[in-house]
């Protein structure tokens, strides 16, 4: 049989590969990494944590290219074409460059059945390794112990905030989640860990294997005001920095451990303060607060646990005034969709809850059930749609130009209203 000849049969062929959507081992990963011979010659950085992990990768590439160095990033899952996992100095790879990569894999495993995540990750890898490079980037999916991307051996590792999610995977608390995150630590290497109140369970492992730990607080620390902020490292002093352009009230604590990181391989990457105040001024980030001028306005943030969508709701309130609040709404099944909701039902006017097309989704019907049971449930009844495009139409079809729409949770919700490019909105009887 012929390899598949397109990205989208070459997925299509992942995802009938293994029985299990996660199987978290490394085993299997491993064995296929050392037959496709994947090694990477230039400095690695592997980002785990629960939120923020998007938000300190983002960063870290546009800081270092600004510096003018070559950065490759894998970073997940994308919003709206798988290409957006694998970037190459600060653009998708090609949709065509993939493709060898993929049948290298095909090639490497034999008979060894890798899930959809492990194949692809192999071959972003892949991709990676064999490109013209300064600096490697990798996200770690779910976990961090078992993960794919815990096959490489990072020069320096960073752990952004861990709170509850993937319970079923990763243990039902923090110390439990924290351990599993704690794994892609390496002895001797810098571990950047910008959580200021990380699990013991973090610290002890890196203890124990003697990793070089930098804590948030201890071993860089921010200050600002309004208009500017400082940060200080071990021996650096960042002064007189603008606020990252990524909105959001945590955006500061990501940015202040991804100095740290800079820091902690300025022997290998030297970054000046220029670098730093452009990267933070040009990064950019769909979906983490994105905030879309129009009449209404539009908000867009892949909030999918209940600290996001604390974090979120923060993030409403500090934006003014607006006379009414529609919240579009997706989610996997598997999800803490009560402790989300709750989180931002004091400030939503009317819910639009929406059908995902995949089969671990929450079902619309499903998630009306739990907008009724909040505590201070709007009088508007939600509605069900069959996909966020619907649902921010019908939003959209009801909301005055003063208002605000919210489209938040799955990466699928907001990519659904992002396919066709960002959205510019104008009620219809907008002025």
């Amino acid at each position: 049989m012929s390899d598949p000849a397109t990205l989208e049969q070459w997925l299509a062929h992942c995802e009938r590969l293994h029985p299990k959507h996660i199987d978290m081992t490394l085993q299997r990963v491993a064995s296929v990494r050392e037959r496709l011979g994947l090694r990477f010659a230039v400095p690695v950085i592997s980002v785990a944590g629960t939120n923020g992990k998007g938000s300190s990768c983002a960063m870290l590439e546009s800081i270092a290219l600004q510096a003018g160095y070559r950065v490759g990033l894998y970073i997940k899952p994308h919003l709206v074409h798988f290409e957006e996992r694998c970037r190459l100095n600060g653009h998708s790879i090609d949709a065509e460059a993939l493709l060898p990569h993929f049948a290298a894999v095909e090639a490497a495993r034999g008979g060894t059945t890798l899930t959809y995540f492990e194949f692809t990750t192999l071959a972003i890898m892949r991709a990676l390794s064999m490109a013209e490079l300064d600096l490697v980037i990798l996200e770690v999916g779910l976990g961090g112990r078992l993960d794919a991307v815990n096959t490489v051996d990072p020069d320096c590792a960073l752990i952004t905030n861990i709170d509850l999610d993937h319970m079923d995977y990763l243990g039902p608390d923090r110390e439990s989640i924290g351990f599993e995150k704690a794994g892609i630590l390496r002895a001797g290497k810098p571990a950047v860990l910008s959580d200021p109140v990380p699990p013991a369970s973090v610290l002890r492992h890196a203890q124990a294997i003697g990793a070089d730990l930098w804590q948030v607080g201890r071993d860089f620390s921010h200050s600002g005001d309004r208009q500017q902020w400082s940060w200080r490292g071990r021996a650096q002093r960042r002064n007189a920095l603008a606020y990252p352009v990524l909105r959001g009230a945590n955006q500061l604590l990501n940015a202040s451990g991804v100095l740290a990181v800079f820091e902690a391989l300025r022997d290998k990457l030297p970054i000046n303060a220029q670098a730093v105040r452009n990267g933070l001024a040009t990064v950019e980030l769909a979906g983490r607060f994105q905030i879309v001028p129009g009449q209404p306005a539009l908000v867009l943030d892949v909030a999918h646990n209940p600290q996001a969508a604390a974090t979120l709701a923060f993030n409403l309130d500090q934006m003014g005034f607006f006379p009414r609040t529609f919240a579009v709404f997706g989610a996997m099944a598997d999800k803490d969709i009560a402790g989300m909701l709750v989180r931002l039902g004091p400030l939503i006017d009317r819910w639009y809850l929406s059908e995902l097309p995949v089969a671990r989704a929450a079902l619309a019907e499903d998630l009306v059930l739990a907008v009724q049971a909040l505590p201070h449930a709007p009088g508007a009844p939600p509605s069900c749609h069959d996909s966020p495009g619907a649902a921010l139409r019908a939003a959209l079809a009801a909301a005055d130009p003063a208002d605000r729409i919210v489209v938040f949770g799955s990466f699928l919700c907001v990519g659904g209203v992002l396919k066709d490019g960002v959205p510019r909105l104008r009620a219809a009887h907008s002025g």
